[in-house]
């Protein structure tokens, strides 16, 4: 049957939709030997699809699991010499990638698959995926309710970003905040209140969307239990 090509690729688990695009767009892709064009379309179990010059996987099978990063540790596919990477607790053959990364040195829930459309899903914007977070700050809280306030209302991160806002912000006790997000920008919560002066001594992500952490160990990793996938893929979390 034939579908668009970045769908197939997706499918394949090579990447999401959104990079195969830009591969596409980079005459990187071809099909059966001929480059290929965006709104091309091809059948995965019939045409020969090649990435790079590499052969796609026809039919991966999907897998889903969920790691409890601990700091330190990178979540590119790529590594690079000295540096821990996310992939090194994965002890799997298959291509994986990480939807909702955190920086080296934030911890907690990632979500790791290779199915390229859900991974689109859950990382695009415009879908405004809800992700908490604790965040334990440094130094003395005078006016809790001065910095939820700011938060929530928008604040100016530089580095051409503009506002970011927080969708809800909490304060419990000794320096520690709940932080509810529906965009990512790069480094977002630290620099929201770096913006304030205030430094983050500690970021731990506890849910990506319906998707939560639960009891699970640092450095742990689990596959998800076919209930969870399935609401994943059905009501999209």
């Amino acid at each position: 049957m034939l579908i668009i090509l970045q769908k197939a690729i997706a499918a394949s688990g090579y990447c999401s939709r959104r990079k195969a695009e830009e591969l596409i767009r980079n005459d990187r892709v071809k099909i059966n030997g001929q480059a290929a064009t965006l709104g091309a379309k091809a059948d995965p179990e019939k045409d020969k699809i090649t990435i790079n010059n590499r052969l796609i996987s026809r039919a991966a099978d999907k897998i889903y699991l969920k790691l409890n990063k601990p700091i330190g540790y990178t979540c590119t596919n790529r590594h690079f010499p000295g540096e821990k990477n996310i992939f090194d607790l994965v002890n799997l053959s298959e291509r994986l990638f990480a939807v909702g990364r955190l920086d080296k040195d934030s911890r907690g829930l990632i979500l790791l698959t290779n199915d390229g459309d859900l991974a689109q899903h859950l990382t695009h914007p415009k879908f405004e995926q809800e992700k908490n977070y604790e965040v334990k700050i440094a130094g003395q809280i005078d006016n809790p309710d001065f910095i939820i306030k700011k938060l929530i209302g928008g604040l100016d991160i530089g580095e051409g970003d503009g506002l970011a806002r927080a969708k809800n912000a909490k304060y419990l006790q000794n320096g520690l905040f709940v932080i509810t997000l529906n965009e990512g920008k790069k480094r977002q919560i630290r620099r929201m209140f770096q913006s304030l002066g205030i430094k983050v001594r500690d970021l731990k992500r506890t849910t990506l969307g319906g998707l939560s952490l639960g009891t699970l160990s640092e450095g742990r990793w689990e596959y998800l239990p076919q209930e969870e996938i399935m609401r994943l893929k059905n009501n999209k979390i």
